[in-house]
């Protein structure tokens, strides 16, 4: 594509940015958990509506889930977008010490509010800029609720509402800016409710049959378990339910969640099978019952280097986010909340590596990521999860990262609520959607990057078929 597009493109947006600055903002203060972002979502789908977009709301079961339409016919261009907070994230903005507005309450420990208005921003950029050069095909914007524990892109995707999409296209906020190709790793939640027999701890305990017992030999069980799987497979647990607190009480009923990952859903789903046979082999040790409830479940997301290349492209012709000394300094007081391992193990991650402007190595003594991640063109391990990964095994997905924290910082921490606000961060989101929305005209004006990435996609996934890993049975928001 030609410079002259992407400056247009990146000049309209950085006009958009005061208001879709404010409209960021606002979701911050919002703060909403899973499937309860009301607020969040009218702002969004209303200002989708104000610049020429046709709504639906509530799709896919969920209240809060909304689909916008621009134009009409090939290519269809999805621009994906969050907006969900976390409980117990509360932390004043712009301010480098752990202090809640309000202490136990919501925040944005992930970056939704900016997330969500960014692929905004790209989606009605590169509307107005159809509408200017009149370009066939669609752009359409996926408000897309409950990340976060709720897999709000699997249900839309059970429910077929991205079978005629050509490409799909998100960021993220991190501290690095670029592309990195992932192989996310799938995951799926089961709770293990098992039930006993009070008793009197002292008086009568043979009469009792401690459903916490069962918790904790399950736990152990399972701690072993961990030395018998594939080493890219991840098991974490959180006791929810720990019967009562009288020590004197034989509890009867306890309850643990568990989060299993494996690269690929088959392979977590087997392991599961090897996690139910310990909860079962814990029910019988401890003469209780156990209830195996389904929580929810990702896919893992499927690379396309196609589109990711396209993207690194994009990025390579729009430069380095301009940050200037005020961003510096503000970043380098949240920086100074961390240690060094910390540091390093944010550049570790992320692999920010080589600079593709000066070739300088990021080594965490610039606060900021001031250049452009190089791209290996070849996919990395990474052990977390998304839902995005659901939409890539449907249609072609790419994704990209701009610099919206210090170095050193790592999602769900207090530090990403409290950049959430900054100008640092308002900054990235508005380099995001640059990003995103030329890479969106380069699928619009380029059928042969689309056959291409659809080829890629195609040689992916022939032989493994997408089957959703979310029961039908089951409805967003179903409380397990």
């Amino acid at each position: 594509m030609n410079r002259e597009a992407v400056q247009s493109i990146a000049a309209a947006i950085e006009a958009m940015k005061p208001d879709f600055t404010k409209l960021s903002d606002r979701i911050w203060d919002f703060a909403e958990l899973k499937f309860e972002e009301t607020r969040s979502s009218e702002l969004l789908a209303s200002t989708l509506e104000d610049n020429g977009f046709s709504l639906r709301r509530g799709v896919a079961g969920m209240e809060t889930a909304f689909i916008g339409d621009f134009g009409a016919g090939k290519p269809v261009i999805a621009f994906l977008g969050e907006f969900d907070a976390l409980a117990g994230m509360s932390q004043v903005a712009n301010l480098a010490a752990h202090e809640a507005v309000i202490e136990g309450a919501t925040g944005h420990g992930c970056g939704h509010n900016l997330l969500g208005v960014g692929s905004l921003m790209a989606a009605i950029a590169l509307a107005r800029h159809m509408k200017a050069n009149t370009l066939p095909g669609t752009v359409r914007y996926y408000g897309c609720p409950g990340e976060e524990g709720g897999s709000g892109k699997t249900f839309m995707v059970r429910a077929g509402l991205f079978d005629d999409v050509d490409a799909a296209l998100t960021w993220h906020p991190a501290p690095f800016n670029g592309v990195r190709s992932t192989n996310n790793l799938a995951v799926i939640e089961y709770y293990y409710r098992f039930k006993g027999v009070a008793a009197h701890a002292s008086n009568a305990a043979h009469l009792g049959r401690s459903a916490l017992d069962a918790v904790e030999l399950m736990n152990v069980g399972v701690n072993f378990l961990r030395e018998h799987m594939p080493q890219d497979c991840r098991v974490h647990y959180a006791i929810t339910d720990t019967g009562g607190k009288a020590a004197n009480v034989v509890q009867a009923k306890a309850e643990v969640l568990y989060l299993i990952r494996a690269p690929e859903m088959p392979q977590a789903l087997d392991l599961a099978k090897r996690v139910e046979k310990v909860a079962r082999g814990a029910a019988m040790m401890t003469e209780t019952d156990v209830e195996i409830v389904f929580d929810t479940a990702s896919t893992n997301l499927l690379p396309n280097i196609t589109l990711e290349t396209a993207m690194h492209e994009n990025m390579t012709a729009l430069g380095p986010v301009a940050f200037d000394e005020v961003d510096l300094t503000f970043a380098r007081s949240i920086q100074q909340t961390f240690t060094d391992e910390a540091i390093k193990s944010s550049i570790r991650l992320y692999q920010i590596k080589g600079d593709v402007f000066s070739n300088a190595k990021v080594d965490g003594s610039t606060p900021l990521h001031l250049g452009l991640r190089e791209f290996e063109g070849q996919s990395h391990f990474r052990a977390g999860s998304t839902d995005v990964g659901d939409v890539s095994w449907v249609t072609p997905t790419a994704q990209c990262w701009t610099p919206a924290w210090a170095i050193g910082t790592n999602p769900h921490t207090w530090q990403v609520v409290a950049q959430g606000k900054s100008a640092v961060a308002h900054k990235a989101m508005a380099h995001a959607a640059k990003a995103l929305a030329t890479t969106g005209l380069s699928l619009m004006i380029s059928p042969s990057l689309v056959a291409r990435a659809k080829a890629e996609w195609l040689e992916k996934t022939e032989g493994k078929p997408y089957v959703c890993p979310i029961p039908m049975d089951i409805m967003p928001g179903d409380k397990a």
